[in-house]
């Protein structure tokens, strides 16, 4: 109960930040000045606490105790085998003027100083290749932040204030973790189309998590990789449901340089251990990656642009992750070309589990041969059917299709979980109670009526390989049959009460009177359109 308390206080203090900026541009902006100055708060927290601790072998009571402690120790002779020692835990060293504490303190005393806010995120960025490029999508010198040097060094000062007011001295790593990816959340809310860029709702998470990791929860050094990962929220869930989540490895690719940064940040804040973080910032299809030693991965877990533009150029064919199929994804539709390289990169045990458009399950020409190759292999392991209206970057419904390499049968189980939502003012929404029940019918793996339906390769076969959920699930609710002859006596009677109330409503009308010729002539008109028409 309390770690919920305080994960509601550090929201609150962190999305008072957002207040500070939100009349000066749209939530897609000021999201990179809010998470990245969060971030370096929480780089510089960290690593004054790790500096008292390597110093006194205890936790500090307050950051100013802390920061403190860390300047007498530069007076001391052995500072350079502090300062290797930090660098070796933390991969980066913080001068204690270029600290967090130290710039809420300047801020609090009107002193701040933009330029030795921009030295402190260059020096992070040149620290370790693990931080390069980190902070390049905040300016501190951008116009949007007001106008002229003072308003624009006001609004930082004030945001830094803000910050400060969070404290993560207290915090672990879930609590704060968690309260990025609310702030996530809440920016993609407010971003409307553009959040598709970067995020998942949780709904869809939870369920492509657990699908994906079921029967491997207990494995130690369970790997995951998004090629498409976003703000890395999809890696991420995996923490939650693994028995050993410190041994996680997370893979992730991402095309959008702001977004890649945004996953590395949420990583950090994360605890994720820069060893288990493998993210490139790269295009999923134009380059192959991983390459190196680790090629395949236990779980794969995506969700990628729909149907975008690829180039689909002929070179492809001779490319290991689609030369099997014969044929390319339409350069108009990459929804293909996506499953397929999650599919390569999947281990022969383990499970990848994508979302996509309705149109994958259905459309012919080469998705259709694609298809028809992926069923005959038995790689189509389930089709889950979602409520449209989910994502803040489209209405359109879309479908979970999820694949294993190598497995005994073919059959494929069809869920329609099209109904299971709870409706938004913005976006539908999935409950726990929503996301359980599908969880129970994709483990259950049985036909249950209206719900779901266990297809064989025969009923596949027989339906030229077209895996649109309605011709497997009917979930057509039957009408009730009409007693005409009770309708009709309905009728006769509600008729029958028009007539009586019509009568006594011209009763009424001919009693009125008036001295007015206009009014009077209007009167006697109505009257006799009524006396006409019954």
């Amino acid at each position: 109960m309390a770690e919920t308390e305080n994960c509601k206080d550090l929201i609150s203090v962190l999305w008072s930040g957002a207040d500070i900026l939100r009349s000066k541009m749209d939530a897609n902006e000021y999201k990179d000045y809010l998470l990245g100055i969060v971030f370096y708060k929480y780089l510089s927290d960290s690593f004054l606490i790790k500096v008292y601790d390597l110093i006194y072998d205890e936790k500090p009571d307050s950051l100013k105790m802390a920061l403190d402690a860390y300047k007498e120790a530069l007076e001391d002779e052995s500072v350079e085998e502090l300062k290797e020692q930090i660098k070796s835990d933390c991969h980066y060293v913080i001068e204690p003027e270029l600290t967090y504490t130290q710039f809420a303190n300047a801020a609090r005393n009107n002193a701040f100083n933009r330029e030795q806010l921009q030295k402190a995120f260059n020096n992070i960025e040149q620290s370790d290749p693990l931080f390069a490029d980190l902070f390049t999508d905040i300016d501190l010198y951008s116009n949007r932040l007001g106008t002229g040097d003072q308003k624009q060094s006001d609004t930082i000062s004030n945001l830094i204030k803000e910050i400060d007011k969070a404290d993560l001295l207290n915090s672990d790593a879930e609590i704060l973790g968690n309260a990025y990816e609310y702030l996530i959340g809440q920016f993609a809310s407010e971003t409307g189309k553009k959040a598709g860029e970067f995020y998942t709702p949780q709904a869809v998470s939870k369920i492509l998590t657990k699908i994906a990791i079921s029967g491997q929860e207990d494995k130690k050094g369970l790997s995951v990789y998004d090629p498409c990962m976003g703000s890395g929220s999809l890696l991420l869930n995996a923490k939650k449901y693994a028995t050993e989540p410190n041994y996680i490895k997370y893979y992730g690719q991402e095309l959008n340089t702001s977004t890649y940064n945004l996953a590395r940040m949420n990583m950090f804040l994360h605890g994720i251990v820069p060893e288990n973080q493998m993210l490139r910032n790269g295009d999923t299809l134009d380059g192959d990656w991983p390459t190196g030693e680790e090629t395949d991965f236990n779980m794969v877990l995506m969700n990628p642009p729909y149907s975008a533009k690829w180039s689909a150029a002929a070179g492809f064919l001779q490319d290991e992750r689609f030369s099997d199929y014969g044929v390319l994804a339409p350069k108009s539709k990459a929804d293909y070309a996506f499953l397929l390289h999650g599919l390569y990169h999947l281990k022969s045990n383990g499970t990848m589990a994508i979302v996509l458009p309705h149109g994958v399950l259905f459309r012919g020409a080469a998705e259709g041969k694609i298809r028809e190759k992926l069923l005959r292999s038995g790689n189509i392991y389930a089709v889950i059917g979602l409520p449209a209206n989910l994502f803040y970057n489209t209405s359109i419904p879309t479908c979970i299709v999820v694949l294993k390499k190598h497995r005994e049968g073919r059959d494929v189980l069809f869920i329609d979980a099209s109904q299971k939502y709870e409706k938004g003012k913005k976006q539908n929404a999935m409950t726990d109670e929503h996301i359980d029940s599908v969880i129970e019918l994709y483990n259950d793996r049985k036909t249950v009526d209206k719900e779901a339906y266990l297809a064989s390769f025969e009923d596949i076969e027989k339906n030229d390989f077209n895996l649109n959920i309605p011709r497997y699930v009917d979930n057509f609710e039957k009408e009730e049959e009409l007693d005409l002859d009770e309708l009709l006596t309905s009728i006769t009677n509600t008729d029958e009460e028009i007539r009586k109330t019509q009568a006594e409503f011209l009763t009424l009308l001919k009693d009125l009177t008036s001295t007015d010729e206009k009014i009077a002539a209007s009167l006697n008109n109505l009257i006799e359109k009524m006396e006409h028409s019954c």
